[in-house]
């Protein structure tokens, strides 16, 4: 096995993980919220601050899944009609576009996570930057996921855009 697919199914793997446990954890302290507010009438300070910062790290690692699977940019259409050499250069303009929005947020959101460093999160007393730290790691992976399904050898069948089933 090639050693960038060999990276791309262990560091995409963990990372959809991480998302999917992510999202299990917003839904429980989402419902443990709900029933101590309604139920215990006791509401708590950090389950609400929880869900939040849970959702938030979520998608910021299912936008770099969604941009390895190619799910993010919606040019499928102008891409089968475009043979050879102009769809490479389709190819190249998409990718190098995402590329540079990526390292950009990348760039904002370390600057902002630094910014924000000594405030801390009413209710957890952690610093807010954990919750910032997302940006940057988010954007950082969808950088690194458009560069591995830009490099990595494929198939047809792995290069196919994800179906959408809404249409």
């Amino acid at each position: 096995m090639h050693p960038l697919l060999r990276l791309d199914r262990a560091l995409f793997g963990l990372v959809s993980i991480l998302a999917q446990a992510l999202l299990w954890l917003a839904v429980a302290t989402g419902f443990f919220q709900v029933v101590s507010r309604f139920v215990l009438h006791s509401p708590l300070e950090w389950s609400e601050v929880m869900t939040r910062a849970a959702v938030i790290w979520a998608v910021m690692l299912g936008v770099a899944l969604a941009f390895r699977h190619g799910a993010m940019i919606s040019v499928e259409f102008l891409r089968e009609k475009l043979r050879g050499t102009p769809q490479r250069l389709l190819e190249f303009v998409v990718n190098t576009t995402c590329l540079g929005f990526l390292v950009f947020l990348a760039w904002i959101g370390a600057q902002m996570t630094y910014r924000v460093r000594f405030q801390s999160i009413a209710g957890l007393e952690i610093s807010i930057s954990w919750v910032y730290l997302a940006i940057p790691v988010g954007a950082a992976l969808a950088a690194l996921a458009v560069l591995l399904r830009w490099l990595t050898p494929h198939t047809e069948t792995s290069r196919a855009p994800v179906r959408n089933d809404a249409q």
